[in-house]
């Protein structure tokens, strides 16, 4: 065998690994990613698979006090990956093809570690520290997923598409992110003893902490949903059915009496998810058939 077709052999196996990782981990998020075209559906997988083995890291199978040094390795690998452009680790090997291939590099890659390793050490977070968290495990994520989706851009213009949907991704990400710590208030609570929200109490939220809450998420997707129209093609659809999967999933919480959600997971049901991707994907393809 020939050292080129070696190479893309590795490459597609690494690539076959990510794809694996996000079917057993994802459903609303996988759901949406099989709308992407499929070279941009591929780096988003690259990139979901290598966030959801650091989290694993953090929160799974891995002994407590092995952790950190699981953790600290995993960064080590990565780093090492953006600058030599392969990997034993076939994860990473598949984030670091699409990380040197689309420009995402140390700026996006070391916050999203530090809010991993934060999980590790912080239980209660205050204003700042939250801030701080939320744009290092998740908006550099919508950050990361934003240069995938220039790709499809014409190199002369993607650095002013950046500008100008660079926003927008960050306040999606951090929406989901928001989203999943309310839904998840009770598991994070008491499984994790993790208190994410600054001045919220679990046990003592009510219906008016709630509603803060879900306004700030909720500000967050109308940002976001401004600018998707300005998305390329190849990723405008499953960016649209992932917002307003989210943006259900958020009106279900408002339904939902505070105390329960400190009792409970939250989820949106499949048929109701069916018809919430299937009402948006017929908005967005008649604007689209306007264009």
């Amino acid at each position: 065998m020939s050292a080129d077709r070696g190479r893309r052999l590795y490459d597609r196996a690494a690539q076959d690994s990510a794809a694996v990782v996000i079917r057993r981990y994802s459903t609303s998020f996988g759901w949406a990613a099989r709308l992407l075209a499929p070279p941009v559906r591929r780096h988003v997988r690259n990139i979901y698979a290598l966030v959801r083995v650091a989290d694993e890291v953090v929160d799974g199978p891995f002994p407590a006090e092995h952790r950190a040094g699981a953790l600290d390795a995993l960064e080590r690998e990565v780093h090492a990956a953006l600058a030599d452009g392969c990997s034993t680790n076939l994860v990473v090997h598949a984030f670091a093809l699409t990380a040197r291939q689309s420009g995402i590099d140390r700026t996006l890659v070391d916050p999203f570690f530090a809010s991993m390793r934060a999980d590790l050490d912080t239980a209660v977070h205050t204003a700042q520290s939250f801030e701080t968290y939320v744009y290092g495990s998740a908006e550099v994520v919508g950050l990361m997923c934003l240069r995938v989706f220039l790709l499809d851009v014409a190199p002369g213009r993607r650095e002013r598409a950046w500008e100008h949907l660079s926003p927008g991704a960050r306040r999606l990400g951090a929406a989901f992110q928001k989203v999943n710590f309310l839904r998840d208030l009770a598991a994070d609570y008491d499984d994790l003893g993790r208190s994410y929200f600054p001045g919220v109490a679990v046990e003592d939220l009510t219906d008016a902490h709630r509603d803060t809450l879900l306004d700030d998420i909720d500000a967050d997707l109308h940002a976001a949903a401004v600018v998707i129209p300005a998305l390329p093609r190849s990723s405008r659809r499953a960016v649209r059915a992932a917002h307003d999967l989210f943006a259900e999933l958020s009106r279900v919480l408002r339904e939902t009496p505070a105390q329960e959600l400190g009792n409970r997971r939250v989820r949106v049901s499949g048929p109701r998810k069916i018809r919430v991707l299937a009402s948006g994907l017929l908005a967005t393809g008649a604007r689209d058939g306007a264009r």
